[in-house]
């Protein structure tokens, strides 16, 4: 016997879930052509729904086309499969970068799904609200596990937890602790920073001192630090983090590594207005490629953003439920 999904606590009108449900369920294969619909009444007692909650419902699908009726019978399933997923991207925030992931997703993905976004901007408790008014309306959901606010109040694994495994894509981030067979593609920012820089040592190699420009209130990964502290300690380099170059007085012999703009933008101008020259005395390491950056000839670390997108998007296409460290590496330029 076929079950609707019917959420009491959603604020959508309980018909407009019963079309939804319907639909979608169509879509996906579960209700085929010619496969009859339970009847309003049993549909109404089971689900606590008044009939014409009901009526209202499968005459919205009749009209649509995605159910007929036969008089004395009941109805049965007109439209077909139409073979486009639907999927559900949740993003921490819609940066330059993550519009790359963003667009690379989509044209990967091509006419073959369309694609929902919504913006948690870091906050537990609306990522819950989010997956609670959609769970159950989408093929997959994609989202990318970053959250600072409300942790303490929202348990992001369990809510996690409701999507089913085969629904459900990580992307940016790795959740070591969600268990089972899943789509993740991610960065694993303590060894990747690591890594980088390491593959940078004969550039590093001139500088006594590094300092880390990293904004407590940027919502940026605790693992870029460790990652940091990591590198530092093993090659017996001094080394400071500081929150932003407002009040760095740039010294000679230190290589600076930075996440945010403004604050590259701040040492370029200070650097500029000593003698030290930039790449000899003084080093700049950014985060994340930009073509202003390549036109300074800023060297970055970098994650490939396009190939984020296009890994995700082929892994879901392809049902590929494996994870996978995107990849994460120096572009060598001449401030270094």
């Amino acid at each position: 016997m076929y079950k609707l999904h019917i959420n009491h606590e959603d604020k959508t009108p309980k018909y407009k879930q019963i079309v939804a449900a319907v639909i979608r369920d169509i879509e996906k294969g579960v209700l085929r052509r010619g496969e009859q619909l339970p009847s309003i009444n049993f549909v109404s007692e089971e689900y606590y729904l008044g009939r014409e909650t009901v009526e209202k419902a499968y005459r919205e699908l009749k009209e649509a086309g995605y159910v007929s009726s036969v008089a004395g019978k009941g109805f049965y399933v007109e439209g077909t499969r139409t073979g486009k997923l639907r999927i559900l991207l949740i993003m921490n925030k819609l940066s330059s970068y993550k519009k790359i992931i963003y667009y690379a997703f989509l044209k990967a993905l091509g006419d073959k799904a369309t694609v929902d976004l919504y913006i948690h901007h870091y906050n537990a408790a609306l990522f819950q609200q989010i997956i609670e008014e959609n769970l159950g309306k989408y093929h997959h959901y994609v989202v990318m596990p970053h959250f600072f606010e409300n942790t303490d109040k929202v348990n992001v694994r369990q809510v996690l937890e409701q999507i089913p495994k085969d629904e459900l894509v990580l992307l940016d981030r790795n959740l070591p602790d969600l268990k089972g067979d899943l789509i993740a593609v991610y960065q694993d920012f303590e060894k990747d920073v690591y890594q980088a820089l390491e593959s940078g040592s004969d550039l590093l190699a001139k500088y006594n001192r590094l300092v880390l420009v990293f904004p407590s209130d940027g919502h940026y990964p605790d693992e870029i630090v460790r990652g940091f502290k990591h590198y530092c300690i093993h090659q017996q380099k001094d080394f400071a983090i500081v929150e932003n170059a407002l009040e760095e007085q740039v010294r000679p012999a230190t290589a600076y590594i930075v996440i945010e703009e403004t604050d590259l933008a701040e040492l370029i101008k200070k650097t500029r207005q000593t003698h030290y020259e930039l790449g000899r005395d003084v080093g700049l390491l950014s985060f994340n490629d930009a073509t202003l950056k390549e036109l300074l000839s800023i060297t970055v670390i970098t994650t490939d953003f396009e190939t984020m997108g296009r890994t995700a998007a082929a892994l879901l296409l392809d049902k590929q439920r494996v994870r996978i460290k995107n990849p994460f590496s120096m572009i060598r330029r001449q401030s270094l």
